[in-house]
């Protein structure tokens, strides 16, 4: 048991990135960051991080196979404390929530159950585990757009719709990764079912999806958004694209393939940025 391994179990880089995204959902939908906003931060990182935690609980024997370092099966953290941490943060987390709107609270509520759900069932299942982790990921955008009323989560559709695609082609390829792992648990993923090169072609047509998603803001901020985001179009078509080649899961790792689209997601949400700083 150790402080190090309750805070890395959040995955805290990651719970902190997608608050920040909420963030910037909510300057692209009002042109502004109020201090209220910031809720939003809190609010996404805590229940992010309760997501990750509840998920190493349920993952213990698969991780114990694919991540024997994480958490739960180094001995870092007991996997029973790691369920009650879980539901402590999501617990704060919707607490915070109570100071925003009901819209917010509502899709905060609703993402909680489904991170529950994926963790405990959903995760094993071929695609509705994958199409769960997508929402959830666009969903931030949402979310943020959200506290500026149902105008503003409809402003951001385009940006959430693209992010729920791109996440599909992550997903996809971290399933390849894992197939080992996920079929001496008795998951049955979609690269276990087709093969992890018909997966592969499949997470690459769902990246051209949000390469030609990507385009739809340019509505708003014009030429200078459109040259933004074909460089980072390039960048996650390129990554999805190494995968294309492989044909089992240590080749998928090899090519680093998932580690690069994350590179190029967190690119996007700097042209996000910018657009709506400079742009809108």
């Amino acid at each position: 048991m150790s402080l190090h391994g309750y805070f890395s179990i959040t995955r805290p880089v990651n719970a902190f990135v997608a608050g920040i995204a909420a963030v910037i959902a909510y300057l692209i939908a009002t042109g502004t960051v109020t201090p209220s906003s910031l809720l939003l931060l809190i609010v996404v990182a805590l229940i992010t991080a309760a997501g990750n935690t509840i998920n190493d609980y349920f993952d213990a024997e698969i991780d114990a196979v694919n991540r024997s370092d994480r958490p739960i099966p180094s001995g870092q953290v007991p996997r029973s404390a790691a369920l009650w941490y879980s539901l402590i943060l999501f617990l704060v987390g919707i607490g915070v929530c109570t100071l925003t709107n009901p819209l917010c609270m509502g899709i905060a509520i609703i993402n909680s159950l489904l991170l529950i759900a994926y963790a405990a069932r959903l995760k094993t299942t071929p695609l509705f585990g994958n199409v769960a982790v997508a929402y959830l990921a666009g969903s931030m955008f949402l979310f943020g757009g959200a506290l500026n009323g149902a105008a503003g989560l409809f402003h951001m559709i385009p940006i959430a719709l693209m992010t729920f695609l791109a996440m599909m082609v992550r997903e996809l390829l971290k399933d390849a990764e894992d197939v080992d792992g996920d079929a001496a648990c008795g998951a049955s993923t979609l690269p276990i079912r087709i093969g992890v090169k018909k997966t592969a072609r499949i997470a690459f047509g769902f990246m051209v999806l949000a390469a030609i998603t990507s385009l739809l803001p340019s509505a708003w901020w014009g030429g200078w958004y459109i040259a933004g985001i074909l460089i980072v179009d390039a960048l996650l078509l390129g990554a999805a694209a190494l995968a294309l080649r492989c044909e089992t899961p240590a080749c998928v790792r090899a090519s680093k393939a998932a580690t690069f689209l994350k590179y190029g997601m967190f690119a996007s949400l700097v042209v996000f940025t910018l657009s709506a700083v400079l742009l809108g």
